[in-house]
């Protein structure tokens, strides 16, 4: 599984991650829908922790992402903006 922290590049998760990852970016979604930011943050920190984990994929690769993550420390209203304007992040 690859993943995008976006602003860093690239991560590859082995498979076992995948529900951990999955239950986070639900997590994740229900938090912005709320307008929770402190969840948000704690949330956002844990998957950014556990996608770090895996390999890091050499810039010069591109590989589809699975999965989309805001950078570290990213605002509600910009992950917002990112999912009016691209519909990009979080799954």
């Amino acid at each position: 599984m690859i993943v995008r922290i976006l602003g860093e590049g690239q991560y590859r998760l082995d498979d076992v991650n995948h529900d951990q990852l999955a239950s986070l970016d639900t997590e994740l979604g229900s938090a912005v829908e709320k307008g929770d930011d402190a969840e948000f943050q704690a949330t956002l920190s844990g998957a950014l922790a556990l996608v770090r984990t895996g390999i890091l994929v050499p810039a010069e690769t591109l590989e589809p992402s699975e999965l989309i993550l805001p950078h570290e420390g990213a605002s509600l209203d910009e992950v917002r903006k990112l999912l009016a304007e691209d519909g990009i992040v979080l799954g």
